[in-house]
């Protein structure tokens, strides 16, 4: 079973499962696309949008573990 943890970058992360992009958008990160999510981590974008880092990475496992 494949995870995410919040030291992978957001283009890591969509490498891992293209289904993580949605639950991304949900959440109001929409920088899936742009030049920032290839080498900030998800730990660092949700501090910049001002998410929970651990819960997003939570429900992005919980996503990956239901496949």
């Amino acid at each position: 079973m494949a995870t995410v943890n919040k030291d992978m970058t957001i283009a890591e992360m969509i490498q891992v499962d293209t289904g993580i992009i949605p639950i991304l958008m949900d959440a109001g990160m929409h920088c899936v696309g742009c030049p920032s999510a290839q080498g900030e981590t998800l730990e660092e974008a949700a501090m910049v949008h001002g998410m929970d880092g651990e819960a997003l990475i939570e429900q992005i496992n919980q996503y990956l573990a239901d496949k």
